[in-house]
């Protein structure tokens, strides 16, 4: 449930972010007119990313067991790289986050509605795709027959509105090159565990060879149905009794991915933009 609740907390903070400095902009500058269009592009994007996750869960259940499996493992595995992708562009592009919106909805003013739609539209739309993707492929992972993973899930994305609305009213303050450093590197585990079960999809449609060949089982050690065996799960989709393929797809993903996101950047010896600074 913690690592669901991180996605939507992570994920649902960035679109509340660039909701805010959308419409802060537009307050502060005299042109509440354009907040409608905003709004309407905003909406629909919100409706796409619902619409497509509805899509992804209800579609996948008219489909035979190995093309389940087929389809849940490529999916999983399409979104550890749109969210590998996403938490290194965030941790470098965060303190421009502002100005580069700023430039984008200039311009769109300058066209009219119909690009204010589209600009909004678009800068809430990819957030919210990947978030439905990962969203959808980390409760699979996570899946234990109850929803606690989409509660996780629901709890993040409230968590992230009521922050962006704490931001917006300059009530909340917090370094927004920190926040996305340290959740990003949680994130990275998360993918970590989602590969690894996208793999195992894969084993059991067939596409992947050595689903009998274990790499280690200790379900007796650590059962699944126990409270700290759930508790690893949900946390870390961790699987007492990986194949070989998954554990080194694990590791050759953990190892590489994370140590390359905690390396010092030359951009964080700077003072980060805080994220009042940047929905003002």
């Amino acid at each position: 449930m913690f690592s669901n609740y991180l996605i939507g907390l992570r994920e649902g903070l960035e679109a509340s972010l660039v909701v805010c400095i959308l419409i802060a902009y537009l307050v502060k500058t005299g042109r509440r007119e354009a907040l409608k269009p905003i709004w309407t592009g905003i909406a629909i994007a919100v409706a796409l990313a619902l619409g497509f996750g509805c899509a992804l869960e209800f579609g996948s259940q008219e489909l035979t067991f190995q093309a389940q499996e087929a389809l849940g493992g490529s999916l999983s595995i399409v979104a550890v790289g749109l969210v590998t992708w996403m938490v290194f562009w965030m941790r470098r592009t965060a303190r421009h986050l502002k100005s580069e919106l700023h430039g984008r909805l200039d311009a769109a003013l300058a066209m009219g509605t119909g690009a204010l739609v589209a600009t909004a539209f678009l800068a809430v739309g990819r957030e919210g795709l990947e978030t439905a993707l990962f969203v959808w492929a980390s409760v699979h992972a996570a899946s234990d027959g109850t929803p606690r993973p989409l509660i996780g899930v629901a709890l993040g994305i409230a968590t992230a509105v009521l922050l962006g609305w704490l931001f917006y009213r300059g009530a909340l303050r917090i370094n927004l090159a920190k926040f996305f450093t340290r959740t990003g590197g949680m994130l990275v585990v998360v993918a970590a565990g989602v590969l690894a079960y996208g793999v195992h999809d894969l084993q059991e449609a067939g596409w992947v060879p050595g689903l009998t060949n274990l790499a280690f089982d200790i379900s007796d050690t650590i059962p699944p149905d126990s409270w700290y065996g759930t508790l690893l799960k949900g946390v870390f989709n961790f699987q007492p009794d990986p194949t070989v393929v998954q554990l080194t797809v694990w590791l050759l993903y953990l190892v590489p991915v994370l140590t390359l996101f905690l390396l010092p950047s030359r951009l964080s010896g700077r003072t980060g933009e805080t994220a009042a600074s940047a929905a003002k």
